[in-house]
């Protein structure tokens, strides 16, 4: 017991050397919080070793905010960011979904599913039925876990009557693969997504803590075999999505996160190959142009 007294002492020197007083004392009692979960096995002195190794503070808790949800996090799933959270809400407060008028809600990238698993708590119940699309099966098991975390349902309710809470289904799935969203009961009133939108030169310059630990699959924002490596093939992607007859009903709101000065060529982008001409761009509140928004 001594010797990790002993240890939590120096590993915690080391930590207020690495990120100021402040932060580590804040990082120490969080970690001390975690490990009152019974489901959490690591000990202390491991959790900050972890920390001092520059693994994300989120992954080391098992858990992180988004809204007023507690999501898990586990490697190497994209951690979820606060500028998302913030449009996220934003998003949800202009619109008033109803079980008489609920809405159909189809999220691409969909990672640990924080955007839609928050629309649905934010939403009255029964006014909501989401899909999470992700090509990762480290994401949708962590989404499916997360919605049950949360208590919202992530199985199929029957189309034909209304339901009496909201729904959110993970989807394993291809953008790039038609069939998938045929199968999932398109038109939608809202597609969403935060992409990834990270060039090849900016993702090197990149802190080891977000390279060594997070899925490129989910920063980079060009395939290898893209023509362009601007960090905006996904964005192309999704937009020729959009395009397909069926996808979106007349009014339907289209929300993408993008990376920063990439809001002007997204919304090109978006007008000229997704045909939707009537456009804005939000801030966030690091006064970055952070999300897209688009209306058919």
């Amino acid at each position: 017991m001594s010797s990790d007294v002993t240890a939590v002492k120096q590993l915690f020197t080391r930590l207020v050397s690495s990120l100021g007083r402040e932060t580590a004392t804040r990082e120490l009692k969080w970690m001390k919080q975690a490990l009152q979960s019974p489901s959490h096995s690591p000990t202390l002195p491991a959790m900050l070793q972890r920390r001092l190794s520059g693994e994300p503070l989120q992954y080391i808790l098992g858990t992180t905010p988004f809204g007023p949800l507690d999501l898990l996090t586990r490697p190497p799933t994209l951690i979820p960011r606060p500028e998302t959270e913030d449009w996220t809400i934003r998003l949800a407060d202009m619109l008033t979904p109803t079980p008489l008028r609920p809405l159909t809600v189809l999220d691409l990238c969909t990672g640990t599913g924080c955007i839609p698993l928050l629309l649905c708590h934010l939403w009255p119940p029964g006014s909501t039925r989401a899909y999470g699309v992700d090509i990762s099966q480290d994401a949708i098991r962590l989404a499916a876990d997360n919605a049950a975390r949360c208590n919202i349902p992530s199985s199929q309710p029957s189309s034909l009557t209304p339901y009496s809470q909201n729904v959110f289904i993970p989807v394993l799935g291809d953008l790039r693969d038609p069939d998938v969203f045929k199968s999932l009961l398109p038109p939608f009133d809202i597609i969403t997504a935060n992409p990834p939108y990270i060039p090849k030169r900016e993702y090197d310059e990149l802190p080891a803590s977000v390279k060594n630990y997070e899925d490129p699959a989910a920063l980079l924002g060009d395939l290898p075999d893209s023509e362009e490596q601007d960090g905006l093939s996904f964005y192309r992607l999704i937009s020729q999505l959009l395009r397909q007859k069926g996808m979106l009903r007349d009014g339907s709101i289209v929300a993408l996160e993008v990376g920063r000065a990439q809001a002007d060529a997204v919304e090109g982008i978006l007008q000229q190959l997704a045909g939707l001409r009537n456009t804005q761009v939000w801030k966030d509140p690091w006064n970055v142009k952070r999300v897209v928004l688009a209306r058919a």
